[in-house]
């Protein structure tokens, strides 16, 4: 019970931070497809920090330096589909993908240049990300999970920022008529994506390993985070809802060999497909009544009306 309590809250905050990062991109009107990309280099970013911290640091400077780290990476790396999607008004979902196959090329390449070898693997400690609650295991980033679940709900709902950046994922000519900015919301909206998404990546990489092959990247954890954004409705309560949701039957696959599961004959192979199969299939009956920003994926014209 407490170990799959222990892979379901890590789970469940990678999830709900990549997902919210999706959020704030897309209702600002910018489909991001890159945030499996993001992850990567966010993840890459912070274990090199953490390799570069001197021994001997605190726990609580490992952490701030290392995530801090993976978060503007991830914003840098986000950067590049701002400029494509607004000031080049590229296809949002192809330049996306773009950005997704060259995240795990250059991660390899980072890895193997860092270690100085042929080996894309990096060793780091996680000492400082895991703390231990009587038989219960989390890490720091349950406590940054929720602090960024309220802080987006806030910044969403009870803030003028919130409401412009709904308003230009919405309506961007009417919300340009009264005066905001719409190029700088979308930018806004897409750098905060990769800014969770970096985090998000390093949540995924760290606390359960101390070691990591960046040629399989995150392993299509971006995706699903796609897929947790969908279903809940790009709204942050319903996101963490779903990520919950989505995050058991990704837990099965680290539970399978120690429980009741293996008198299935499964391989983990299979588990680790369970919750791509159940995205389709949920995000395929539910899919007619989810509503998307309306401007969503539409490059913005401030000459047209």
């Amino acid at each position: 019970m407490f170990l799959l309590m222990k892979y379901t809250l890590l789970y469940t905050v990678v999830l709900m931070l990549v997902a919210l990062g999706g959020m704030f991109s897309e209702r600002s009107g910018i489909i991001n497809i890159a945030l499996e990309g993001i992850m990567v280099i966010g993840g890459l970013v912070g274990v090199i920090a953490i390799q570069m911290i001197p021994d001997g640091a605190s726990a609580f400077t490992v952490v701030l330096v290392s995530v801090t780290a993976a978060g503007i990476a991830g914003m840098l790396y986000a950067a590049l589909l701002a400029f494509a999607s607004i000031n080049l008004n590229a296809d949002q979902t192809i330049g996306g993908t773009a950005l997704n196959m060259l995240a795990t090329a250059l991660a390899m390449v980072v890895a193997k240049g860092v270690n100085g070898s042929a080996s894309a693997k990096l060793d780091y400690s996680n000492r400082a990300f895991i703390y231990d609650f009587g038989p219960l295991t989390v890490n720091v980033f349950l406590f940054i999970g929720i602090a960024v679940l309220l802080l987006s709900y806030f910044t969403l709902y009870k803030t003028r920022l919130g409401l412009r950046l709904r308003a230009c994922g919405e309506h961007p000519q009417a919300a340009d008529s009264v005066g905001i900015n719409v190029y700088k919301m979308r930018y806004i909206g897409v750098l905060v994506s990769g800014v969770l998404g970096g985090i998000g990546g390093m949540a995924y990489i760290v606390p359960p390993v101390s070691s990591w092959n960046f040629e399989v990247g995150v392993s299509g954890a971006g995706f699903l985070a796609l897929a947790v954004m969908i279903f809940g409705q790009w709204k942050p309560f319903r996101i963490f809802l779903a990520a919950v949701f989505f995050a058991l039957f990704k837990s099965l696959a680290n539970i399978a060999s120690s429980t009741a599961l293996v008198s299935l004959g499964w391989t983990q192979n299979m588990y680790n497909m369970i919750p791509f199969i159940a995205s389709m299939i949920i995000l395929a009956f539910t899919s007619k009544k989810s509503r998307a920003p309306k401007a969503e994926g539409i490059p913005y014209d401030k000459g047209s009306r």
